[in-house]
């Protein structure tokens, strides 16, 4: 609704907040979303020209897009990836004095301004620095790159009984060989109902999308 709305508006930009407000997701003048993983990056970058950044690392978590991490490496900073969750990511950001951080989903912690996850806070920023550039919302985020990212739930049994069985282990390690350094898989439990979130990333979508369905496939025999 909201990138179809826009368009049809001739909208500039879309905000969409969650209910209490702490989490945005943006949408450029083409329809074409912008998440936290990508506003997160525009802003550091966005900051570092400036010398604003108190650190040269950013925190996210482990959900966050390895393109946000390849992104940041350019410009010679450091992603710390934490567990999933704002509380985890304000920790890291708190022990490391850094000033940006947050999560894919859209929570981005901007503590300069308050301490906590704030929506609009975060797309002020990012219209700052449209108006600062004088570009579209789309130009400006074509300079983030997120990788191909595939993500997909089961519900198990027992997740650690899969987690552990070493037929599981040895598949997920032969399918990280088979991405390399320009990929990662990351398997987890869920901390709220016995479900197992699969995830891989990558340069190629059709690759990531066949190791993730292979490790479904395997957690089903084995639960």
């Amino acid at each position: 609704p909201l990138r179809s709305k826009g368009i049809m508006e001739g909208a500039d930009l879309g905000i969409a907040l969650d209910g209490d407000g702490d989490r945005v997701i943006l949408c450029d003048e083409k329809g074409q979303v912008i998440d936290g993983d990508a506003i997160i990056a525009l802003i550091a970058e966005n900051w570092q020209k400036k010398a604003k950044l108190t650190s040269a690392q950013v925190a996210g978590t482990v959900m966050s897009n390895l393109g946000l991490e390849v992104f940041l490496k350019d410009r010679d900073l450091e992603l710390i990836r934490t567990p999933v969750g704002d509380r985890h990511v304000m920790q890291a950001m708190q022990v490391a004095g850094m000033n940006i951080g947050g999560e894919q989903s859209g929570h981005v912690v901007l503590p300069s301004f308050i301490p906590t996850g704030d929506g609009m806070i975060a797309a002020l920023q990012f219209l700052a620095i449209l108006k600062e550039e004088g570009l579209k919302a789309s130009a400006l985020a074509k300079r983030f790159k997120a990788f191909p990212q595939v993500l997909k739930s089961l519900r198990v049994k027992d997740a650690d009984a899969v987690l552990n069985h070493k037929s599981f282990t040895d598949a997920v390690e032969n399918f990280e060989k088979k991405i390399g350094s320009k990929g990662r898989i990351l398997v987890r439990k869920s901390g709220t109902e016995p479900v197992l979130r699969i995830m891989a990333e990558g340069e190629d979508a059709k690759v990531i999308n066949q190791v993730v369905d292979s490790l479904i496939e395997k957690a089903k025999f084995l639960s």
